[in-house]
């Protein structure tokens, strides 16, 4: 599956003098974190459903955006908004999938796997203080693999990305001097490297330029077969990303921290926990302008709770605890609601 595309319009399905009223597609805009797994549940559920989805791969600070401007029936972030934010602006807010944000190199002659880095290194790459390949820093932590005497080029996101916020809130969490002089944001204030429009095009510029790293979902990084890094988690243990690593970030998680599940899963203790890891997000309307087609957003995404964890789990992200989706689903039916004041959706003991 080619992931460049920065939109999906999955089952443009035609309506017939039988089919239901409702609209044939529901649109949404905003985080390519998810990209690759919303592509495939809304196959799967044009298929099924004969409802398609349109989907704007533009960045979470796009989405954010699009949603508060009501040009789309949902938003999607991989950086949760705050309470506050989320009631002044009349939203709902809810986790989908989890996944994780994994460095990705091009370097000649190295593996997946094989090169080890902590997050202070990268953190310090990114601040333009680890210059080369061959860095003693990086070396010492890297003993018997070939480190070539090149410049490193970071590539980062150059668009508002939930991806940027959940890499710079680790940078954050490992490196006192990044918290203090960059912090943590949808877009941060980059001293050195080179910029790509979502997480598209980080890899494909860190494919393009030798000797770059940058930042990617780990979806797109598998499906582009790049070289990923380990890194040191924690507990003090390197570990590989794969989905039993994001699933052990989250494995103690308190869904219920902060207000619409917004909460950070990046550096969590575990000796086999990817310390990149993230959730990303959805935003609806409290009472939307078009009840009807949220309605619709709520049945595709009870669908992909439902009969998505599958196709989730083949590209590497992990479904949401079965309690975390009941925990939602009663959210819904609490919050979301239609003029007349009815639940757009109807969980089972609600």
């Amino acid at each position: 599956m080619k992931l460049f595309p920065y939109a999906l319009a999955a089952g443009l399905a035609a309506a017939s003098a039988s089919a239901p009223a409702v609209a044939a597609v529901i649109t949404g805009a905003g985080a390519t974190f998810p990209f690759p797994v919303y592509s495939k549940w809304a196959e799967a559920y044009r298929k099924e459903a004969g409802i398609g989805l349109n989907y704007q791969s533009i960045g979470s600070g796009g989405g954010i955006r699009q949603i508060k401007a009501k040009t789309v029936d949902f938003g999607a972030t991989d950086a949760p908004l705050k309470g506050d934010d989320l009631d002044k602006s009349g939203l709902v807010q809810f986790p989908t999938v989890l996944g994780g944000v994994v460095p990705v190199m091009n370097i000649s002659g190295l593996k997946s796997g094989e090169l080890k880095l902590t997050g202070d290194i990268i953190a310090d790459i990114y601040r333009g203080q680890v210059k080369k390949w061959n860095d003693p820093r990086i070396a010492q932590i890297n003993q018997g693999v070939t480190l070539p005497d090149a410049n490193i080029t970071p590539v980062y996101r150059s668009d508002g990305s939930g991806t940027t916020s959940i890499f710079t809130d680790y940078l954050s969490s490992v490196s006192p001097e990044w918290k203090s002089s960059l912090g943590m944001g949808t877009t941060v204030n980059w001293p050195v490297g080179q910029g790509g429009k979502g997480n598209e095009g980080v890899a494909a510029t860190v494919k393009q330029v030798a000797n770059a790293i940058g930042y990617v979902e780990y979806a797109y990084a598998k499906q582009n077969n790049m070289p990923v890094a380990q890194v040191k988690n924690k507990d003090g243990q390197f570990v590989v990303p794969d989905d039993k690593t994001f699933a052990a970030a989250a494995a103690n998680a308190d869904w219920n921290a902060a207000p619409g599940f917004g909460i950070s899963l990046v550096s969590q203790p575990g000796e086999q926990a990817w310390p990149i890891t993230g959730a990303t997000f959805i935003l609806v309307y409290k009472t939307p302008d078009k009840p009807e087609q949220v309605a619709e957003v709520l049945k595709f995404f009870d669908w992909a709770y439902k009969s998505g964890d599958k196709l989730a789990s083949d590209l590497d992200y992990v479904p949401l605890p079965d309690k975390v989706s009941d925990q939602v689903r009663q959210v819904w039916s609490k919050d979301i609601k239609g003029k007349d004041g009815k639940p757009l959706f109807a969980a089972k003991g609600s």
